[in-house]
Parts: C-alpha cells; sequence; structure tokens
C-alpha cells in the first residue's frame, strides 16, 4: 500500500498507509488526520481539503482540472503547488507522496 506523509501548519508529521484508488482526501479523514476538513465530502465544491503538495511530486500528482482551479480560489494562502486533496488519486507512484495541510482551511 502506498504510503502518504500529511504535515501540518505546525510542522507535525503523521505517515499513512493509503489504498490504491482512494483519494488524498479520504485516506486523511479514514486516518484522523487534522488539518482536513472535506465539508463537501470530495465533490470538488469546497476547499476545505486543500493542500500543498512538495515540490518533488508536483509532476506525479499532475496539474488540477479547471472545476478545481475554480474551487481554488476559495481557499487560504494558495501557492503555485496549492491542490485539493478530493481531486488527487492515490496510485503506487504516489508511495511516499508528501503533503502540507494549511494554517486554515476554507
Amino acid at each position: 500500500m502506498p504510503r502518504i506523509t500529511y504535515i501540518d501548519f505546525a510542522g507535525t508529521s503523521r505517515t499513512v498507509e493509503a489504498q490504491i484508488g482512494s483519494t488524498v482526501m479520504e485516506t486523511a479523514i479514514r486516518n484522523n488526520v487534522p488539518g482536513i476538513d472535506a465539508e463537501c465530502g470530495g465533490a470538488c465544491a469546497c476547499a476545505t481539503c486543500h493542500v500543498y503538495v512538495d515540490e518533488a511530486w508536483r509532476a506525479k500528482t499532475g496539474e488540477p482540472s479547471s472545476m478545481e482551479e475554480d474551487m481554488l480560489d476559495f481557499a487560504s494562502d494558495l501557492k503555485p503547488n496549492s491542490r485539493l486533496s478530493c481531486q488527487i488519486k492515490v496510485t503506487a507512484e504516489l508511495d511516499g507522496l508528501v503533503v502540507r495541510t494549511p494554517e486554515h482551511q476554507g
């Protein structure tokens, strides 16, 4: 199973196992990772699962869709590596993925 590391705003790191085919958001919720609220449940209808993808992983996670970009406009502290974790599908190639959560969601 791929492992994903979530680093919160304070620098606390949590590494969890993810199921292939799930999303980075679903993995966080299943593992009680703080900092990802996921108010819309993964429908790409809010920005409460906003993460910063570690630069080393940006190419593997891909670029946001136009719908995701529209929702990212509602995110706090937007950066070039901002993504909605509900839109990042877990694959075997993402084993070791590192994402950071912002200080505030939405």
